[in-house]
């Protein structure tokens, strides 16, 4: 086979018995065919591969295993620009596995959360790897949301998502003894969540249309001894014109509490503070993307997260809505991440994940997988095997 791309970066350690994260090989490979790992060297190389994988998050080693699975003979290479594996949106997620409520049903987040979802808890199994399934709840808390929660519940059902039911506020302090809503209006959508270890997050020619752009997501930390507020997931009722799912509570597996996050646009590409700026990156995002129209339409909105990233008791009376229970002094600045959204020129924010080739002799050897933030890591394993069915089809393997 003739290689699709030639690797051109160094100081590669071999993968012989697997990858870093657990994910182990069905065999090694045959005789002078390396499994090279790309761990953020400088200097060129003129080794070939059958196959390279551009950046090594969640994705590009899940779809690295699978094709190894798969094609165990075959040379293939990762690379990955930084000197470490999974230190951008992979190293900086929230660490749930999301259940798949939230997506269009027949999309391929939707698809493939779920799916992803079981996968993701079945090799936590095999693999010893510790888990918490605390469950999740989507909270209504104005009368308005109780529609949209309804359209939630039904999509979830819709989508294959299991254990999921709608109780009322008498229930929710069995589960949550200090959340609250407002009195009756309150109705709570109970789903299947749950949460990942460390070890798991650390794994690791095109269409101009849509555009990357990235948004900085700003997380708080509840004081230690004010943990004991929250039990599990919860979730607001997110707004349906944003694929952002609002400043949620999670439980991490070492027993901290984040909050959030937020959703600002980040004036840099891997801008995780807020000051962060790249005059390139904001240039390129503004002449090819529709971010002007997206601004426009929803200013309102843009203005009001801003605000909450920048003063943390607008944060704190949000959360309120939530638990009462909670203050500004009990609230810690905490990680950011960068969602890596694709937008199209009208403005719109993509809601699935794309996926597309180049063309010419160069683009028609290139697989893209774009707009795979959340639930990107829920879905990894899921989207690997996707991934692997459209390269054997695709590049005759």
């Amino acid at each position: 086979m003739v290689p699709a791309l030639r690797y051109l970066s160094g100081a590669c350690s071999r993968a012989r018995g697997g990858f870093p994260g657990g994910f182990s090989a069905a065999r090694r490979p045959a005789q002078g065919r390396p499994w090279p790992l790309c761990q953020g060297g400088r200097r060129a190389s003129t080794r070939s591969f059958d196959v390279v994988i551009i950046g090594g998050g969640i994705v590009g080693l899940a779809s690295a295993r699978a094709l190894i699975l798969r094609h165990p003979t075959l040379s293939i290479g990762v690379l990955e620009k930084e000197k470490h594996l999974a230190v951008h949106q992979t190293g900086h997620n929230s660490g749930v596995i999301h259940s798949g409520i939230y997506y269009k049903p027949e999309s391929l987040k939707a698809k493939l959360c779920v799916q992803g979802a079981a996968l993701i808890y079945e090799y936590c199994k095999q693999k010893g790897i510790s888990y918490k399934q605390c469950g999740k709840l989507i909270v209504a808390v104005e009368q308005e949301e109780i529609p949209r929660l309804q359209a939630l519940y039904e999509r979830g059902l819709q989508n294959g998502v299991q254990g999921l039911r709608l109780i009322q506020q008498e229930d929710i302090k069995k589960k949550e003894p200090y959340c609250r809503g407002e009195e009756v209006q309150c109705q709570y959508v109970v789903t299947c969540a749950g949460l990942y270890s460390d070890r798991i997050s650390e794994l690791s020619g095109c269409n101009p249309d849509p555009q990357i752009v990235p948004f900085r997501g700003d997380y708080l930390l509840l004081k230690p001894e004010k943990c004991y507020l929250v039990k599990g997931n919860i979730y607001p009722v997110p707004d349906s014109r944003f694929p952002f799912l609002g400043v949620h509570f999670t439980p991490r597996m070492d027993g901290s509490i984040w909050l959030g996050p937020n959703a600002v646009l980040a004036f840099k590409r891997e801008g995780y503070k807020p000051f962060d700026f790249n005059a390139r990156d904001v240039m390129d995002i503004i002449i090819k993307s529709g971010l002007i129209k997206l601004v426009f339409q929803n200013f309102s909105y843009g203005v009001n997260e801003m605000y909450k990233a920048c003063f943390l008791s607008a944060t704190v009376k949000h959360l309120q809505k939530f638990i009462p229970e909670i203050t500004v002094s009990d609230i810690l600045r905490g990680p950011a991440g960068v969602r890596a959204q694709a937008l199209d020129r009208d403005g719109n924010l993509v809601e699935d994940f794309v996926f597309d080739g180049g063309v010419g002799d160069i683009g028609n050897r290139i697989l893209h997988v774009r707009n795979a933030p959340s639930p990107a890591a829920t879905s990894s394993l899921a989207i690997s095997g996707m991934i692997a069915d459209e390269v054997q089809q695709r590049f005759k393997l």
